[in-house]
């Protein structure tokens, strides 16, 4: 029986599905393993990829990957408990980047850098070991807009959050369903599903580069009305078309291959 889902609830999966539908990001026979931090956003990603498996019309798995960081090594027990009530393979695994990434041994880059860098690292050799060709992260249409202007205003470059990007050639995929979704649909869906999230323990959390870039971003939010509607809708639209593009080209024929005549 299908489960009753709110208006923040269905807006999450239908916007996740529409997302992987439009920008190409899931095949028959995908293997997504799915970073799990415990955080809302991610969470909300697991569990509409699980509902979309029994949606999409073709098959495809999902594994959890959850990497603790390190500052508390048994926190992450009511996601173990989840996983194993819906019956989703999980690799979980406490690591010690967090501690690292805050030590003396990490003096040329910040913390949340550093921290970052590792866990994407193992991201990836574990989509290796267990055969996964996708690599689904949480990112939110917060996350895009606050990434668009961190580049815009600290390096020069416009350029924001790619929802579907190849790594290795194309080995593995990097895909964001919930990049157009905001924020505040994720949190309540999160409330309504009763995930069983739990507190960042990082002695970083909420003095991060993003986190002040985002409370910028409400001074320019309060400009007009629907400024953070108006931003939103403009980035969706323009990180859609440099995706399709990007995918365009690089499915075009080759030049090299020719009309197939002699």
């Amino acid at each position: 029986m299908r489960e009753k889902r709110t208006f923040a609830q269905e807006y999450c999966v239908k916007s996740a599905g529409k997302a992987m539908q439009q920008l190409h990001m899931v095949q028959p026979g995908s293997r997504i393993g799915i970073a799990v931090s415990g955080g809302v956003d991610s969470f909300v990603l697991l569990k509409c990829l699980h509902i979309r498996q029994g949606i999409v019309p073709f098959p495809f798995e999902i594994m959890a990957l959850h990497l603790n960081p390190g500052f508390d090594a048994d926190n992450h027990a009511p996601l173990a408990d989840w996983l194993a009530r819906h019956g989703i393979p999980a690799h979980l695994e406490v690591t010690d980047f967090g501690p690292e990434a805050h030590s003396e041994r990490n003096l040329r880059r910040s913390p949340c850098f550093r921290c970052a860098w590792l866990r994407r690292k193992r991201l990836f050799e574990l989509c290796s070991q267990y055969g996964l060709t996708h690599l689904a992260l949480g990112h939110n249409a917060d996350d895009l807009t606050a990434t668009f202007f961190m580049n815009l205003c600290r390096n020069g470059r416009v350029d924001g959050l790619s929802p579907n990007e190849p790594f290795f050639g194309g080995a593995l995929r990097l895909i964001r369903p919930l990049l157009f979704v905001e924020k505040k649909y994720i949190i309540k869906a999160a409330r309504q599903w009763e995930l069983p999230l739990w507190a960042n323990t990082c002695p970083s959390a909420g003095k991060t580069a993003r986190s002040d870039m985002s409370a910028t971003l409400e001074h320019l939010y309060a400009v007009a009305k629907d400024s953070r509607r108006c931003i939103f809708n403009g980035l969706e639209r323009w990180q859609t078309e440099k995706s399709l593009a990007a995918w365009a080209a690089q499915h075009a024929p080759s030049a090299d291959a020719g009309d197939g005549r002699e």
